[in-house]
């Protein structure tokens, strides 16, 4: 049988609960795939015609983002489409959308709708700017939300623009990880009062707060408003990468004193070398410390570090780091029919989580779905009629 319709054979700390994605882009995906990696069964509600993914990958099978899941192809425009969503929300616990405000109300499938089928349903809404405010119904992409957050303006080096900062803290962290933490707390408050509640999480919001302290660092004076001239903004000597004798980097973060004076035992940097927070003294160390990382190969420099602390790292690409010995002695990347990727995480020590299918293409599982979530067999081969769902083959 094909990886994709084998039932789940492990037990991760969420196992049970059933969540339905509304299939989106970004935060949505990375939301219900942490969802899907610790034990839930996610239902990916993708589009039965035009199906497409936004980036630099057009392979729905390489997808990484939708890992663990199945995929349902339903037209949300089809008179029965909503039908659809609804008869599966009446036994899910959750619910993500990623639509701008108002259009879930519009197909028929907004909080009030599924709150009429389950009061006791999750709905998690992932939005750039929140469901509501001056620029609700405006559009945007990551660097458009981590821009407006202020975290964007702190990114980058002195005397450069803004440097993007992948996905990261926008889709991912303030986006993704931030609804599935809404989510997880709203399950926890539902068991004492047996109700659901609609969360509402901003991109803009999620990225501020994972800015948090640097906010009031800026408050306190001792955050300089110059990107690249502070503590952990590449502007300390003591925290950046340098390249090394053969073109790779080294990763220096030695903040603390002791692990600055291993730092400077390892480099064998000058006696006279200014006060490590000597910040006028900065610049010129930097190119002090770089002319001497550059003096031996990136692995004459971890060789040299044994026995030492000073918090050194090498930059490893992304072939390189499911390599590591240290990776590899924990598990930290999997590899499911021929995709390395990282794995879930935290750890837990009774109810281990896994990766157990690869992304589905939209509509592989339509049936399988609709029959195990309870929808009976007249009503699945009905809506296939009708064209409101469709099987990969019609979907792709």
């Amino acid at each position: 049988m094909e990886q994709g319709s084998v039932k789940r054979s492990f037990t991760g700390p969420l196992s049970g609960l059933k969540v339905v994605e509304i299939g989106s882009i970004g935060p949505g995906p990375f939301c219900a795939m942490l969802l899907a990696d610790l034990g839930a069964d996610v239902i990916r509600v993708d589009r039965a015609v035009g199906a497409g993914l936004v980036g630099p990958n057009a392979d729905f099978r390489a997808e990484l983002l939708h890992r663990g899941r199945r995929s349902l192809a339903v037209d949300l425009k089809h008179p029965e489409g909503a039908e659809v969503v609804l008869s599966l929300v009446e036994d899910a616990d959750v619910l993500i959308e990623g639509f701008r405000p108002g259009v879930a109300e519009r197909l028929g499938i907004g909080p009030d709708d599924c709150a009429a089928r389950n009061p006791g349903l999750i709905y998690g809404r992932m939005t750039g700017f929140g469901q509501d405010g001056p620029l609700a119904q405006h559009v945007g992409h990551d660097i458009n939300y981590v821009a407006l957050s202020g975290s964007l303006s702190m990114i980058g080096r002195q005397g450069q623009p803004p440097t993007p900062p992948l996905s990261l803290i926008g889709d991912f962290g303030g986006g993704g990880m931030v609804l599935a933490l809404g989510i997880v707390s709203a399950l926890f408050e539902k068991q004492r009062s047996g109700l659901g509640q609609v969360i509402d999480a901003s991109m803009v919001e999620g990225a501020a707060l994972l800015a948090t302290p640097f906010f009031g660092f800026a408050q306190t004076g001792v955050w300089n408003g110059e990107r690249g001239t502070n503590l952990v903004d590449g502007g300390a000597p003591y925290y950046d990468a340098y390249e090394t004798a053969d073109g790779k980097w080294l990763a220096v973060g030695a903040l603390e004193p002791h692990f600055y004076a291993d730092l400077v035992a390892l480099l064998d940097l000058p006696d006279d070398l200014p006060d490590q927070n000597d910040r006028s003294q900065w610049p010129q160390m930097k190119k002090i410390f770089a002319d001497a990382v550059r003096g031996r190969t990136l692995a004459d420099w971890l060789d040299a570090a044994e026995g030492l602390t000073p918090c050194i790292a090498p930059v490893l690409d992304v072939a390189e780091a499911p390599a590591h010995p240290h990776n590899v002695a924990r598990g930290a990347f999997v590899e499911v029919d021929g995709l390395v990727q990282p794995a879930p995480a935290p750890r837990f020590s009774r109810t281990a989580a896994a990766v157990d299918r690869r992304p589905p293409a939209p509509g592989e599982h339509t049936t399988e779905i609709l029959t195990d979530w309870g929808i009976a067999s007249g009503r699945v081969a009905d809506w296939l009629r009708s064209g409101a769902v469709r099987e990969a083959a019609a979907a792709t």
